[in-house]
């Protein structure tokens, strides 16, 4: 581990320099959307820099410090390279969380497991960089392993089978699912995990232990836990369903009460179902399109106000870029550019000390670390720099 730590300074200036974009027909705004969006940036990276700990972390908790990290190498190339000690700072922090289990989280709080191993996964797929891959090799198989199935003495028909919760122990649903379903298959991009043709010749490797993982089943079983999380009568074989298409945050509750589908957890589940290996034209990732174009907005979390709308905007960026379609065509016919609504209304938020925040502390988007990540991410899925 320490030879890692003394290669993450040439790791980070390396991957100002390498990080790319995905090719996608996202409009190209004028000059100056992209100004306001990069100084946005650098306000905030530049607030960001001021609170980061000494011990490198943000909040002294690893999740919202890998969202800040990921945040800084979302960056215009000439804004993040003025922070390279503040991003390797980060890292180091980061790397001293790593547990034997391949788990990424803080010994103090056991049940976040999952989100935090999840958002570390992304930090480090960001960084481009070999040093990384190891961890996140066993990232990625810590976090295969959280998923409920037979070997938790669970059968198909439980309401939990298929998903991953807060940790192995805890009941599955859809917000921790959807950030290891993004970190799984982000992670398949990397070229060392596509190739390897050849058993190795230490059965307690890490190879080893990737292959223990039958990932066809997994993904099939996490797309049976996401269809019982969805209001759609045709594939949720809960007698709780209704019709609408959205999504809830387990299966039979809802933090809007109820079985009532919301913002946030139905861009999260539509994006799990595309991560999931569905096409965006299958009935389940329509059926949940059809609900988001229903209650289309960049004013409110649907059906919860101002509850988690940071989170509710980083979800519904990366789901709706995951779709790959430009322009939404809300259901009264009026056409919506998702990408420029939120990139106003998030610059026109925007604190003066490059902060943002939200005044309901909900879901502890009261801490402006976590409010600026989502942010910062959010406006990283709208323009390509």
């Amino acid at each position: 581990m320490s030879g890692i730590k003394a290669l993450i300074p040439a790791i980070v200036a390396a991957a100002f320099f390498s990080l790319g974009q995905a090719e996608t027909d996202s409009p190209r705004y004028d000059i100056s959307m992209k100004h306001e969006i990069e100084q946005c940036f650098g306000r905030a990276l530049s607030y960001l820099s001021q609170t980061q700990q000494e011990d490198g972390s943000w909040s002294d908790y690893p999740g919202i410090t890998a969202l800040v990290l990921t945040a800084y190498l979302a960056a215009p190339d000439q804004l993040g390279a003025r922070y390279n000690e503040t991003i390797v700072g980060g890292f180091r922090y980061l790397i001293d969380h790593i547990k034997e289990d391949g788990g990424i989280y803080p010994p103090y709080e056991p049940q976040l497991k999952a989100y935090n191993t999840s958002v570390a996964i992304m930090a480090m797929m960001a960084a481009k960089t070999p040093a990384f891959e190891e961890h996140i090799l066993e990232a990625r198989h810590y976090l295969m392993s959280l998923q409920a199935d037979e070997d938790d003495g669970l059968t198909e028909d439980s309401a939990t089978y298929g998903g991953i919760g807060y940790n192995k122990d805890e009941r599955s649903d859809i917000s921790n699912m959807q950030f290891a379903l993004e970190a799984i298959k982000a992670s398949e991009s990397l070229e060392w995990l596509s190739d390897r043709t050849a058993a190795p010749a230490d059965p307690d490797s890490s190879d080893n232990q990737l292959n223990a993982i039958d990932e066809e089943l997994f993904w099939d079983r996490a797309i049976l836990f996401l269809q019982r999380c969805q209001n759609f009568q045709k594939y949720n074989d809960f007698k709780w369903s209704s019709n609408d298409g959205g999504f809830v945050y387990y299966p039979g509750v809802s933090k809007a009460g109820g079985t009532t589908s919301y913002g946030g957890m139905t861009y999260a589940g539509m994006k799990s179902l595309i991560h999931a290996g569905l096409d965006k034209d299958d009935e389940r990732v329509q059926a949940a399109f059809g609900w988001i174009r229903g209650n289309y907005t960049v004013d409110t979390n649907p059906e919860l106000g101002q509850q988690g709308l940071f989170y509710y905007y980083h979800v519904m960026a990366k789901a709706l870029a995951a779709c790959g379609d430009s322009i939404l065509v809300d259901t009264s016919g009026t056409a919506h550019d998702w990408r420029g609504d939120l990139a106003d209304k998030l610059i026109s938020i925007q604190n003066p000390d490059g902060s943002w925040i939200n005044e309901n502390g909900r879901w502890w988007e009261n801490n402006p670390n976590l409010a600026t990540a989502y942010a910062l991410l959010t406006l990283g899925q709208i323009i390509d720099f």
